[in-house]
C-alpha cells in the first residue's frame, strides 16, 4: 500500500503530465485517442508479463537453490516476512560489479538476482539493506508503474509520427502551415518530453526504494555503507547489460563506460538513478531524523 509521500507524490504528478501530453497530442492532431492508446497498451501489456523473463535473460542470471547462497535466501526470506510478502525467488548474475534487480508484475511474481560481486564485497548488514530496498521495487509495483509510464511515453510518441507523416489536423480550414510546423516540432520534442518524464518517474522510484528498504530494515545507514561501496566500484569495474534493463538495478551497471563525463545540469535529466551522493544523503537524514 503507497504512503503519501515527497517521492510518491512526484511520481503521480509525472504520470498525470505525461497522460495530460498524451490526450493533447491527440486533440491537436485529431489523431484516434483510442487507437493510439490500444496500440501502446497492447505493447506494454507484453512486456508487462514478461518483463522478468527478458530482464533474467538479458542479465544472464541464473536461479540458485538455498544452499548455494544461504545467506541471500536467509535474508530475502526475513525481509519478505517483515513486509508481509511471498518469497521471491533468488538468481545469481556472474558479474565482478557489485549490483542487484529485482523484476516481476506483482509480489506473487517476483524475483531477486544478485551479483558475485555484491556478495563479495558487502557485509551481511550493507547486504541486508540492499535487499530491503530491492524487494520494497516489488511491493511499490515499481514494474506495474514504468510499464504505464512506459505504455504513455510510446502513446505520446506514435501520436507525434503520425501527426508528422498524415498532417494530423491540417485538413481543419487554415491549419495546414501552423499544423506542419507543429507536426514537425512534435515529432523532434515528443519522444524527448517522454524520455524525460520516464526517467524522473524511475529516480522518484528509486527514492522511494531507499526509503521504504531503509524502513524495513531499520537501518538506513546500512544501506548508505552499501551504496557508498556500490557507487565506487561501478565507476570502475564495468558490466555490459543491456541498456533497457540498466534502470532496474540498484545503481547504474553502465557507469563506468561514461568515462569522465559529467552528468551535472542537464545530463541529470537523462539519468536512470539519482546521484549516489544524495541518496546516502538522504539515508543520513533519515536516521538521524533531519527533514
Amino acid at each position: 500500500m503507497w504512503l503519501v509521500t515527497g517521492n510518491n507524490l512526484k511520481t503521480v504528478a509525472l504520470l498525470a503530465f505525461l497522460t495530460a501530453l498524451v490526450v493533447l497530442m491527440a486533440e491537436l492532431f485529431g489523431v484516434g485517442l483510442f487507437w493510439g492508446l490500444a496500440f501502446a497498451f497492447g505493447l506494454n501489456l507484453i512486456f508487462y508479463f514478461f518483463s522478468d523473463r527478458f530482464a533474467l535473460s538479458a542479465s544472464g542470471a541464473r536461479p540458485v537453490e538455498e544452499h548455494e547462497v544461504p545467506q541471500v535466501y536467509a535474508t530475502v526470506r526475513r525481509l519478505a516476512l517483515m513486509s508481509e510478502m511471498p518469497m521471491p525467488k533468488v538468481y545469481l548474475i556472474e558479474a565482478p560489479q557489485p549490483n542487484a534487480f529485482a523484476t516481476g508484475r506483482s509480489p506473487k511474481h517476483a524475483a531477486v538476482a544478485v551479483t558475485t560481486g555484491i556478495l563479495e564485497m558487502l557485509t551481511p548488514q550493507e547486504l541486508e539493506g540492499v535487499l530491503g530496498h530491492e524487494l520494497s521495487h516489488v511491493r511499490n509495483r515499481d514494474i506495474l508503474i514504468s510499464t504505464i509510464a512506459a505504455m504513455l511515453a510510446a502513446a505520446l510518441t506514435i501520436f507525434a509520427r503520425i501527426a508528422f507523416w498524415t498532417g494530423g489536423g491540417s485538413r481543419r480550414e487554415g491549419g495546414n502551415a501552423i499544423t506542419a510546423v507543429l507536426s514537425l516540432v512534435s515529432l523532434i520534442l515528443a519522444p524527448i518530453a517522454a524520455m524525460i518524464i520516464r526517467l524522473a518517474i524511475s529516480r522518484a522510484r528509486e527514492y522511494e526504494a531507499d526509503h521504504d528498504g531503509a524502513e524495513i530494515t531499520g537501518q538506513p545507514l546500512n544501506l548508505a555503507a552499501a551504496l557508498q561501496k556500490i557507487g565506487s566500484a561501478t565507476r570502475r569495474i564495468g558490466m555490459p547489460v543491456n541498456a533497457a534493463i540498466s534502470p532496474l538495478y540498484i545503481a547504474d551497471p553502465l557507469k563506468a563506460f561514461e568515462g569522465r563525463r559529467s552528468r551535472g545540469g542537464f545530463g541529470t535529466l537523462f539519468a536512470t538513478h539519482p546521484p549516489i551522493e544524495d541518496r546516502i544523503r538522504r539515508l543520513e537524514e533519515m536516521a538521524t531524523g533531519v527533514r
